[in-house]
């Protein structure tokens, strides 16, 4: 896709691919990165922007606000904010910043485990509910990335390691208080495309959707502009919300070029993902994103992707296409196949999404 091509890395071509770690924190203390870590950028990469102030901003006590006036700014606010960026940042959302700061820090202790602890939840199948690895798909990557992560499924049903013991009672607490900001957030998606707010909940089961923890670990890399920590990709879910700690990497694809995201105290960064552009024909593109890395200091950041029910079958929403003038640029597909073709392969873009263009 031309979109994409202009963001996307390209390994580079060693002659001999060195063994592959069971995590990026084994490599502690090198001085240079294995050679099956570089990558060449292939993206015109001018200087990454700081156009932070640009970024726009959702007032979350505004879009759940019972005074309509406030409600109606609000919903004009997040679908300019679909419509140009397909990312935002989230203020007064209700989650309280002890409890955010407490589960990077469960997180970060989960990380700091021995590694043959941890391995004891090393991924098998890529629907596993809970997963630890390194890289994307170390199985199938080529080129691994600086980034060790560990995922498990909050709903439907709630899977969490037992280890360290404090990660399961806020983890579970923190994905309640979560999923519904992303509830609020996606019926006022629904509501911005001329839709039902609710929807996606009866069309695509929110009430059983998916929702997955994503904590990534990306401790400092001795040559962080020769290695990525996660490439250019989009989510494939409705909606991520992100926090992370006060260490910067996140980048954001805008008008041709990188966006430095800073991170925010008491907020939540989030990004539509591929199933808002299905199921707005388009009107609203998933965002492509990177995790960059640095040399002194280690980043952890704790994403939680909201999808529809895994059976859902996704595809433009008819009220969309009524007119005739607007027919469906994507084919139907069922969500559990999706998020299946996206995990089984490495990570390209928005690739999985260029499959079922029509």
């Amino acid at each position: 896709m031309a979109e994409t091509a202009a963001f996307v890395s390209q390994p580079s071509q060693a002659s001999i691919t060195p063994p592959k770690p069971t995590s990026i924190k084994a490599l502690s203390g090198l001085s240079s990165i294995p050679t099956n870590y570089t990558f060449l950028a292939d993206f015109n990469d001018e200087a990454p922007s700081d156009k932070h102030e640009s970024i726009p901003t959702i007032d979350f006590s505004l879009l759940t606000s019972t005074v309509p006036d406030e409600r109606s700014k609000a919903l004009q606010d997040l679908g300019k904010a679909c419509l140009e960026w397909g990312f935002f940042k989230v203020i007064n959302h209700g989650v309280p910043e002890t409890m955010m700061k407490a589960i990077i820090e469960t997180l970060k202790a989960f990380f700091e485990l021995p590694e043959e602890e941890k391995q004891e939840f090393k991924w098998k199948h890529v629907l596993d509910p809970i997963k630890y690895g390194t890289s994307c798909n170390d199985k199938v990557d080529n080129v691994m990335f600086w980034r060790d992560y560990l995922k498990f499924l909050l709903h439907p049903e709630f899977h969490s390691p037992h280890k360290p013991p404090a990660l399961r009672e806020i983890a579970l607490e923190y994905s309640k208080r979560v999923r519904h900001i992303a509830r609020e957030i996606v019926r006022g998606i629904c509501d911005s495309l001329g839709l039902e707010e609710d929807y996606v909940d009866k069309v695509l089961n929110w009430e059983n959707g998916r929702q997955l923890l994503v904590a990534n670990f990306y401790p400092p890399c001795p040559q962080p502009d020769l290695a990525m920590g996660i490439p250019p990709h989009s989510d494939n879910g409705l909606l991520t919300l992100l926090t992370q700690n006060e260490i910067g990497g996140l980048q954001v694809a805008h008008e041709g070029k990188w966006v430095n995201v800073s991170p925010i105290p008491n907020s939540f960064l989030a990004n539509i993902g591929d199933q808002i552009e299905i199921l707005s024909n388009g009107k609203y593109k998933s965002i492509l994103h990177r995790g960059v890395v640095n040399n002194k200091h280690t980043r952890i950041s704790l994403a939680l992707t909201h999808g529809p029910d895994m059976d859902a079958i996704v595809s433009p929403a008819s009220k969309l296409l009524e007119d005739g003038t607007n027919p469906a640029v994507y084919k139907a597909m069922k969500y559990k196949d999706y998020v299946e073709l996206q995990y089984s392969g490495t990570l390209d873009g928005k690739s999985c999404l260029e499959r079922i263009r029509i």
